[in-house]
């Protein structure tokens, strides 16, 4: 887990590497010296605001759901486009750099949660612990673990997933397909 802070720091530099414009980490030297960034996983950059109340603090969020790259291109790729190019949010300034935490999530492989009707999901969901994807005809949404935290009630929690994914919020009627997938996360102080 220790090692893992390593991602925060390089989530920052390349965030800051945007705003100074130009290269500050050293690809081949980061794997040297930390060979767990080229194995391939997914992850999610989260950014959120130190000095705004909790649930209204999120400043981007970005990541892959499938690990397709090396773990070191898929942070710097995400947090890079959670602070610019999250499409709820105005591109991150410098003055909220100094102001903004970062939290980085590494997935397990999303697997298909099988199950026969919403009250049996009840029953294999857990919350706090599964991250849960959702999809319906072409419809899709994500919500990682730590939504569990602001969304703790199932109902609330899936209402939401479902408006994420552009279904109306009652969309577990029509039995959209689910997987779950666990993160490890890390966070800034």
């Amino acid at each position: 887990m220790e090692e893992l802070k390593v991602l925060l720091k390089l989530a920052r530099m390349s965030i800051l590497e945007e705003f100074e414009g130009k290269k500050l980490i050293d690809r081949e030297e980061w794997i040297k010296k930390y060979p767990f960034l080229a194995e391939k996983r997914a992850c999610f950059v989260t950014l959120k605001m130190k000095d705004k109340p909790r649930g209204s603090n999120l400043r981007g969020c970005i990541g892959s759901i499938l690990p397709y790259r090396p773990l070191i291109d898929d942070v710097v790729a995400n947090a890079k486009a959670a602070a610019f190019e999250d499409p709820r949010f105005q591109p991150l300034t410098p003055e909220e750099f100094e102001r903004v935490k970062i939290e980085v999530s590494v997935l397990t492989i999303p697997e298909k949660l099988e199950y026969e009707d919403k009250e049996d999901l009840r029953k294999k969901i857990r919350p706090g612990i599964d991250g849960v994807i959702l999809q319906l005809a072409n419809h899709q949404a994500t919500f990682l673990p730590s939504v569990w935290e602001e969304l703790p009630e199932f109902e609330l929690f899936f209402a939401h997933l479902c408006i994420k994914a552009g279904l109306p919020g009652d969309c577990l009627m029509y039995h959209p397909v689910i997987y779950t997938y666990q993160a490890i996360e890390v966070e800034e102080e």
